[in-house]
């Protein structure tokens, strides 16, 4: 039997009114993937920033390797061998890769007698630990010049030197694709096998069912259910963390209308999309999915003429995207949010103009109209003032969403829109999407859960290279034919 690497015996903690836990109990054991779940705001992130040092209990204590620990800072954390991988990620875009991955601990040699960065040496332990994700790029490159899956991959790579006893993920799949999954995977399976005990968060299931030796799943503050490996499926996952069965999360299919958005230009990844229809963007890292969202929201320099409800418009830049009614969902939230402005200021931004008389803001119109859609879009909790930063994951989400809807846009671009959000809230947005549909919208989808793709699009379109390879209507969607088709 292996010991315990870390524990939490008894663990509360309150943030004002809010219990975030309440006497929970926790354990992970050394040479152990243990799965932790749960709906957004049920108490996953309060109790890895508690093992990660970020918090401390207010009641409960922390043993790491048999002994009582009081962080007072992350630093104790790591210094006490805990490595969190955390889902916004920390990395400085103006540093190189190498860099990124050497920062706060660099490798020295003596010139003259004075300690310098070992140029040579970090860059070399840079290739090692990308290496042993299969990831190998020009580790001088700038960090901003990466996409974000790159940037997960940086992340992880980081962590791993470290040489931790206990490494923390959070969401580490978000944005990674299936080969990227299935290495991070092999990554995962080496070190349980060297003794390294792993806590790995996840909205996706299925990856927690193959994974995972052990599960806990929390529900409002407490812990709802503890599986071994064999003794759970998602659907089982879906019932403890919601106390509904995985059945109430159908969606039903809509007919489509009008042609909404169309490409006038000759394109490798010509787009035409129409009301009352979902198009997904499925294809590898590198595929081009991401770039045709930016393209059609005028973002990064790049522009595109299109035919926006019939009219020849022009995007060069977001402004012009907006003002032809389309809006963006990014895949990083910090893009899509002023994150130290409030959710009500954060919801009517795009639509000042629409609330103003003429130079005024009705102040009255706007509380109203973010009262409307935190209620329809169940962002929790409901404190239009709070900053939105200090909204979970999923519902940072969801504010995104609801800027859009405050607008009233007919076309949504949405990149990876269920990204680290929880199933129960996966279900809620997926059900806004169709609901944006069937009102006359039409949403263009990128994401790297093809699962999601084969359940919510009306029809998907391949890319390799740049390139749309072929659209796989609804008919004929499952992951299987998506995955031969990006594949090639």
């Amino acid at each position: 039997m292996t010991h315990s690497a870390a524990s939490a015996k008894g663990v509360s903690k309150r943030f004002g009114a809010t219990c975030a836990l309440d006497g929970v109990d926790f354990d992970v054991r050394s040479g152990e993937i243990h799965a932790l779940v749960g709906e957004n705001g049920a108490g996953k992130s309060t109790l890895v920033r508690l093992l990660g040092g970020v918090h401390r209990p207010d009641q409960g204590e922390i043993t790491v390797d048999g002994h009582l620990r009081r962080f007072a800072n992350p630093h104790d954390a790591i210094s006490a061998g805990i490595a969190t991988i955390p889902q916004e990620l920390r990395l400085v875009p103006a540093l190189s890769i190498a860099e990124n991955i050497a920062l706060g601990d660099p490798p020295l040699r003596r010139l003259l007698g004075f300690p310098i960065i070992d140029r040579g040496r970090m860059r070399e332990e840079a290739r090692t630990q990308l290496g042993q994700l299969e990831f190998i790029p020009d580790v001088d490159l700038l960090v901003d010049q990466l996409t974000f899956a790159e940037r997960q991959l940086i992340a992880i790579a980081k962590a791993l030197r470290k040489r931790c006893r206990l490494l923390i993920l959070d969401e580490p799949t978000a944005a990674l694709e299936t080969r990227e999954i299935e290495r991070l995977f092999a990554v995962l399976d080496r070190m349980k096998r060297q003794g390294t005990a792993i806590i790995y968060v996840s909205h996706r299931l299925d990856e927690i069912v193959a994974l995972a030796d052990r599960c806990t799943v929390l529900r409002d503050g407490h812990v709802a259910a503890v599986s071994q490996r064999g003794e759970f499926s998602a659907a089982d996952l879906v019932q403890a963390m919601t106390g509904r069965a995985a059945a109430d999360f159908a969606i039903e299919i809509n007919p489509h209308g009008n042609t909404l958005l169309e490409d006038i230009e000759e394109r490798a990844d010509p787009i035409r999309l129409r009301a009352n229809e979902i198009v997904g963007l499925a294809g590898l890292l590198g595929s081009g999915t991401n770039r045709v969202l930016q393209r059609l929201f005028g973002v990064g320099g790049t522009r595109s003429v299109v035919r926006v409800n019939g009219e020849r418009r022009l995007l060069a830049n977001p402004i012009d995207a907006i003002r032809a009614g389309i809006g963006m969902v990014p895949g990083e939230r910090r893009l899509g949010l002023i994150m130290n402005l409030s959710v009500r200021e954060n919801i009517i931004l795009p639509s000042l103009d629409r609330l103003a008389v003429g130079c005024i803001l009705n102040r009255a119109a706007g509380d109203q109209l973010v009262a409307q859609l935190m209620d329809l879009l169940d962002v929790r909790p409901r404190r239009p003032e709070l900053p939105t930063s200090a909204l979970s994951g999923g519902n940072q989400q969801k504010v995104i969403l609801a800027k859009w809807l405050a607008r009233q846009v007919g076309v949504l671009l949405l990149d990876e829109p269920t990204q680290g959000v929880d199933v129960g809230a996966k279900a809620q947005i997926h059900a806004l999407i169709r609901d944006f549909a069937r009102k006359g919208g039409g949403v263009l989808v990128g994401s790297s859960d093809l699962s999601e793709l084969a359940r919510l699009a009306d029809g998907v379109l391949a890319m390799r290279q740049g390139s749309v390879t072929q659209r796989i209507e609804r008919g004929e969607l499952n992951e299987n034919r998506l995955h031969a088709a990006i594949d090639g």
